[in-house]
């Protein structure tokens, strides 16, 4: 059973940057796939970003061009890098792993202020 343990939240104004970490208790790098999901209070979870084992990409239309998902293989880490945030990115950030989804981490707090 993988643990996932995200960091990096915090309070930024609106068009800041944040970088979330999502540190894996054992090797990602023959996990199928990752993600980075978010829950804002009384909205349902939003898929916002998935990294396959081979580097492929996908993101959420309302954060492609802004956010960039990537991951350490050496580290046992994901990261999502968050650009030119908005005050609706505010929620909790989760990873998830693998395709599937089996495995969560207790997310971290983004607030974005206007």
């Amino acid at each position: 059973q993988v643990q996932l343990v995200e960091s990096g939240g915090g309070l930024v104004q609106a068009g800041g940057s944040l970088r979330l970490s999502c540190a894996a208790s054992e090797s990602i790098e023959s996990i199928n796939a990752m993600h980075w999901y978010r829950q804002a209070p009384g909205k349902r979870r939003e898929l916002v970003a998935t990294l396959t084992q081979l580097e492929t990409a996908a993101y959420a239309v309302s954060v492609r061009g802004r956010f960039t998902i990537s991951r350490d293989n050496a580290k046992n880490t994901l990261f999502l890098q968050m650009d030119s945030l908005k005050p609706e990115d505010t929620a909790m950030y989760y990873c998830a792993a693998p395709l599937e989804a089996r495995y969560w981490g207790q997310g971290t707090q983004v607030t974005v202020t206007s």
